[in-house]
C-alpha cells in the first residue's frame, strides 16, 4: 500500500525521489466503508465509561505519582499492542491515564488506551457530521485521515488533525502534486466524556501537526501543502489568521507568553519564529536538513529539534535562539518527547527500528532500544513513567522507564 502520509520524513532511501514516500504495509484486509467491526466492544466501552465517570478518582483529577528521575532509569520492554488492527502515525498521552493513537487513512480510526493497563478504551471511526456541529457546506458524513493529536491540559479533549477529507477535492499527497485542486481539510476534536467527536474546525490543505497555546486560547495548525500556519480561536473554532511560512511546515512549540511560537518548515530546512499577535515570522536556523519535531523543556529555556535527514538532535537557547548543543541520533529521527521532570528526551529512529533516550540538557545518549518496525511517534506518560512508541507498520511498543540503570 502506498500513499502520501509518510512523506513528512523524506524518501525510503536517499537515492529515491524525495517527493514520493511509501506508507506502511499492513497485512490483513481493511474493513469496507461503513462496516462496523466493534458493536460488542462499543457496548463494553459504554459500560467502562460509566464506571469511570462514577469513580471518585477520575483520570482528570488524579495527580501524577512521584517517579525516579528519568535520566537515572532505563527503558525496559513492557508490552506490545497490535489489536485492534492499527497503523499508528502518532501516539500521545494526556497525562491523566489515557493515550490516543491516530491510524491515518489505512484504518480511518483513532484508538484510545488506558496507560496503566494498556487496554483499549475505545476505537472511534474517523467520520464526522460537520452539519450537526454547526459547520455547513459539507456532505452529511465526512471521513478524515487522523495524523497527530494535541490534548487539553485537563486531558478531556484531543484535537486531531485530518490529512484530508475523503472524496472532497483532488487526492492529497505529501509532494502536494495536485496543487490547488486539493481541498482544505479540518481538525476534529475528541471528547473523553462523550467518547465522540464534538467539534469540526476548518483549516488548510494537508494539516499535520498542531499545538495549543499554554492558555489554550488558540490552536496552531501547520498546513503542509499551503506552506502556512493556521491560528484558531478555540472559543469559536474559527481561524483568526494565516501566517505564511515555507515549504512543508510541521512541528510546533509555543512559549509561555502565548505569543511566541517556533515552527519547523521541513522541506525548506528552516526553523521559524512566529509572533502570534502580529503574524510576523522570521527564520532563525537553517543549518541542518528536514527539521521535523519541536519540543520545549518544562521551563521553556531550551527548545529541542529533530532534523530527520541530518540524523541530528539540536538544543537551542530560547532567550537567544542560539544553538546550545547537538547530538547524533539513529537513522531518520522523527517524533520526540520529554519526561515530566525534563531530565530525559525520547527520540524514535524511523529507519533503525529503535528509540533513543538522551539526558537533557547534555544530550548524552543514555539508552537505545529496539522497537517495532517503522517507529514514527513517541510519548511519555507521566502517570506511569512509561514510554509509548507508535510503529507505523501496525503496533505500539510500551516501555517501563522507572527501572534504575
Amino acid at each position: 500500500m502506498t500513499t502520501s502520509c509518510a512523506g513528512d520524513s523524506g524518501p525510503a532511501e536517499p537515492e529515491e525521489d524525495q517527493t514520493t514516500i511509501p506508507g506502511p504495509n499492513v497485512e490483513g484486509d481493511e474493513p469496507e466503508a461503513g462496516e462496523d467491526r466493534s458493536d460488542d466492544a462499543d457496548a463494553d466501552q459504554d459500560s467502562d465509561a460509566e464506571d469511570r465517570s462514577d469513580s471518585a478518582d477520575s483520570p482528570a483529577d488524579a495527580e501524577p505519582p512521584e517517579l525516579p528521575e528519568a535520566s537515572s532509569t532505563t527503558l525496559e520492554p513492557a508490552q506490545t499492542i497490535s489489536e485492534p488492527v492499527i497503523t499508528p502515525k502518532s501516539v500521545v498521552a494526556n497525562g491523566h491515564g489515557l493515550a490516543i493513537a491516530n491510524n491515518m487513512m489505512y484504518q480511518n480510526s483513532v484508538t484510545v488506551y488506558d496507560t496503566e493497563t494498556g487496554e483499549l478504551v475505545q476505537e472511534l471511526p474517523d467520520s464526522i457530521s460537520p452539519g450537526s456541529l454547526g459547520v455547513e457546506g459539507y456532505p452529511e458524513t465526512v471521513q478524515g485521515a487522523p495524523v497527530e493529536a494535541a490534548w487539553t491540559e485537563d486531558g478531556q479533549h484531543a484535537y486531531v488533525s485530518q490529512y484530508r477529507l475523503a472524496d472532497i477535492g483532488a487526492a492529497a499527497y505529501d509532494d502536494c502534486r495536485n496543487g490547488d485542486d486539493v481541498a482544505p481539510s479540518a481538525v476534529f476534536r475528541y471528547s473523553v466524556q462523550d467518547e465522540d467527536w464534538d467539534q469540526f474546525i476548518e483549516v488548510g490543505r494537508v494539516p499535520k501537526y498542531q499545538a495549543l497555546t499554554p492558555d489554550e486560547s488558540r490552536l496552531l495548525v501547520t498546513n503542509w501543502c499551503d506552506f502556512d500556519l493556521s491560528v484558531i480561536d478555540t472559543d469559536t473554532g474559527l481561524e483568526e489568521m494565516r501566517v505564511p511560512l515555507s515549504s512543508q511546515p510541521r512541528g510546533i512549540a509555543v512559549m509561555p507568553d502565548n505569543r511566541t511560537a517556533y515552527v519547523a518548515a521541513m522541506y525548506s530546512n528552516e526553523l521559524w519564529k512566529v509572533d502570534l499577535e502580529t503574524g510576523d515570522a522570521e527564520v532563525i536556523y537553517s543549518e541542518a536538513e528536514f527539521p521535523r519535531h519541536l519540543i520545549l523543556s518544562p521551563d521553556s529555556d531550551v527548545l529541542y529539534a529533530t532534523f530527520s535527514r541530518s540524523d541530528l538532535l539540536v538544543a537551542f537557547d530560547t532567550e537567544t535562539d542560539e544553538v546550545v548543543t547537538t547530538a547524533n541520533t539513529g537513522r531518520e529521527p522523527r517524533t520526540m518527547d520529554i519526561s515530566a521532570d525534563g531530565s530525559a528526551l525520547y527520540v524514535v529512529n524511523y529507519y533503525e527500528d529503535s528509540v533513543s533516550k538522551f539526558e537533557a540538557p547534555s544530550l548524552e545518549e543514555i539508552d537505545r532500544r529496539s522497537t517495532g518496525h517503522l517507529p514514527i511517534g513517541v510519548t511519555y506518560d507521566a502517570m506511569t513513567g512509561s514510554v509509548w512508541v507508535a510503529n507505523y507498520s501496525g503496533s505500539i511498543t510500551v516501555f517501563d522507564d522507572t527501572v534504575s540503570r
